[in-house]
């Protein structure tokens, strides 16, 4: 009986093992235009039955359900596993506009009911190029086919900002979209616009990037985001914001005048560049409404202020910290510190600042915590008074001032009876104890009187005492003022240090290259090629573009050769940024190779 027993709780144990594991889910594109079919499959990982799926209202079942069945077995040191994977298919076919929902469907598994995801699909306009004129009942499941032809209409990059007419340090979401209607396959070359007159944040993106239908002026577009970016105004009035430009590589069909029966089995196809570029746009920046309170922190959004003390009493000479957290979205890395007052025997020191920031399309937000550190040296009540944080808050238009409570401290005698002390950190307090403090006795014993030997005064030592230390203080100003006038030319050090800073930046990308952290390896590839060149050839940030680098490297007697492998690398890297990529080991081991020798060739040819 005790075996059956465990026999039975293992058969339950797995079952329920098994239960555990069973997924059913439903899956279908995010979106589709009106009249074109579209597949909807439920997938289940196990032997099922009994199907029961929801009305699918506005769309009409125009085949299925087809069901499809696979199975696999796998065997790992010697134990074997196996999975059945079970699929319906139905065919919809949408009947009118708009966003709706397929509710979950439910399947048996084992005697037990499951549920499914359920789904939100939108439903496009129709196309207005395709030919509907001859359509009719079952002909509309398909449209037109696309033209290939890479025209404007076609294929083009949009600047979706989110408005044009904000406040100063007000956020605006600026997405760069790409919208195709033909085979894009890369984008290269893309040179970025300055931001001048912004604070810029980019909102980070999902690596692995998916096209997505969107109906835009009439027809529906393969689209996919570029890239993102939070722009803070710094000033009033209108700022521009400059093109956007690159190339797009496109696959065609090649269209040859002579045809054979080969040719219906196999197509062969050709790469097509075209410069793509987005027109200039222009915001209109308001200032902020006068006069601004007193305590303004220079925050604008939304924010919220708590704070907290460590300790209401405590002795002399130990450590008292305030913490005062604000939260909120807005342009969090802009706002100030709030000036709390502490009475004047307590010693303070500089702020400790966390932060923890997030970018997302609503703008920055998180939270920024700053911890005041103060000692009191003696004892007594003391006051710290009440301060204010005031912020412009954007949706009432108006200042809004927040209040950080007064706190009262009773501070007791000290244990070193008031003699001071010191402090280490926020953490740790060291106390300074008075050592051989005393005032020791005049010897009063008996001593003798000794003939003084030849005076060394006047002798060769004598000058040579002199002279020495003379000459060693002026060889040393001398150097040192030489270093003092080389540490200010910042273009000099930055120029010294460039191929250090370069080694620095290609460590942390050889640790992501062992780790396979492909984004991470080229961004930091990406940084030390960039970095180098703006310290080597001293190029203020704005001016980093791959034209006017590539004059400044012909300026410098750098081999076109060179120049044209350096601009590759660029390209290459730039482009693993913003589109997955499918690069392996031996191709990012080339590339860091490639990177090692272009900086140590630019380092010898390159004289300041």
């Amino acid at each position: 009986m005790k075996r059956i027993g465990l026999v039975m709780i293992g058969i339950l144990a797995a079952v329920s093992v098994f239960a555990a594991n069973v997924s059913f889910t439903a899956s279908a594109p995010a979106a589709v235009p009106n009249g074109q079919s579209f597949q909807l499959v439920y997938t289940v990982n196990a032997a099922a039955k009994d199907l029961r799926v929801p009305a699918f209202n506005a769309f009409e079942v125009i085949a299925g359900p087809f069901t499809s069945q696979s199975h696999s077995v796998q065997i790992i040191n010697g134990k074997s596993s196996s999975e059945t994977t079970l699929r319906y298919t139905y065919t919809l076919l949408p009947t009118k506009e708009g966003t709706f929902n397929i509710p979950s469907a439910s399947i048996v598994v084992d005697q037990d009911r499951y549920q499914s995801n359920a789904l939100t699909i939108k439903v496009l306009p129709a196309d207005k190029s395709a030919d509907t004129s001859n359509q009719s009942g079952k002909d509309k499941q398909t449209s037109a086919p696309i033209s290939q032809q890479i025209t404007d209409d076609n294929l083009f990059i949009r600047p979706v900002i989110s408005r044009t007419k904000v406040r100063e340090q007000e956020h605006i979401l600026l997405t760069y979209k790409i919208y195709a209607r033909v085979d894009l396959i890369d984008i290269q070359q893309v040179k970025y616009p300055d931001f001048k007159g912004f604070f810029v944040q980019e909102v980070e993106l999902p690596q692995n990037k998916q096209f997505a239908l969107e109906n835009y002026d009439g027809k529906n577009y393969n689209t996919i985001v570029l890239r993102q970016y939070l722009l803070y105004p710094q000033s009033s009035g209108t700022l521009n914001i400059d093109k956007l430009t690159c190339n797009a590589v496109i696959r065609v069909k090649n269209q040859a005048q002579v045809r054979s029966i080969f040719d219906d089995f196999f197509d062969s196809y050709q790469e097509v560049k075209k410069p793509l570029s987005t027109p200039a746009l222009k915001v209109s920046v308001a200032a902020l409404p006068t006069p601004k309170p007193t305590n303004f922190s220079g925050g604008v959004g939304s924010f919220s202020v708590k704070s907290k003390i460590n300790a209401s009493e405590l002795k002399a000479n130990e450590a008292v910290t305030i913490t005062v957290t604000i939260s909120g979205n807005g342009n969090m890395k802009m706002v100030k510190n709030p000036e709390l007052k502490f009475p004047p025997d307590f010693e303070t020191y500089e702020p400790k600042v966390t932060n923890s920031f997030t970018n997302t399309t609503s703008g920055v937000s998180g939270t920024k915590t700053i911890e005041y550190l103060a000692i009191p040296r003696h004892a007594g009540d003391y006051d710290i008074p009440a301060t204010e944080f005031s912020y412009f808050d954007v949706a009432s238009q108006n200042y809004k001032t927040i209040i950080i409570p007064a706190y009262h401290l009773k501070v007791g005698k000290g244990s070193d009876n008031g003699q001071g002390g010191s402090v280490s950190n926020f953490t740790n307090q060291e106390q300074v104890r008075m050592i051989a403090s005393d005032i020791r006795y005049i010897d009063i014993s008996q001593f003798e009187l000794a003939a003084p030997e030849d005076s060394w005064i006047g002798g060769w030592k004598f000058w040579l005492a002199y002279l020495l230390p003379l000459a060693i203080a002026l060889l040393a100003l001398v150097f040192f003022r030489k270093q003092a006038r080389e540490n200010a030319d910042l273009a000099l050090m930055r120029n010294k240090k460039a191929n250090s800073v370069a080694r620095k930046r290609l460590k942390l990308a050889e640790k992501y290259l062992k780790t396979d952290a492909k984004k991470a390896f080229y961004d930091e590839v990406l940084k030390a090629l960039w970095g180098y060149l703006c310290d080597k050839l001293s190029l203020p940030l704005a001016d980093l573009n791959k034209e006017n680098v590539a004059a400044q490297l012909t300026a410098h007697a750098v081999a076109q050769a060179d120049i044209d492998k350096f601009i590759r690398l660029l390209d290459d890297c730039e482009f693993v940024r913003y589109a997955p990529s499918n690069d392996d080991r031996a191709t990012m081991d080339h590339i860091f190779k490639q990177t090692l020798e272009m900086i140590a060739k630019l380092e010898e040819t390159i004289k300041r």
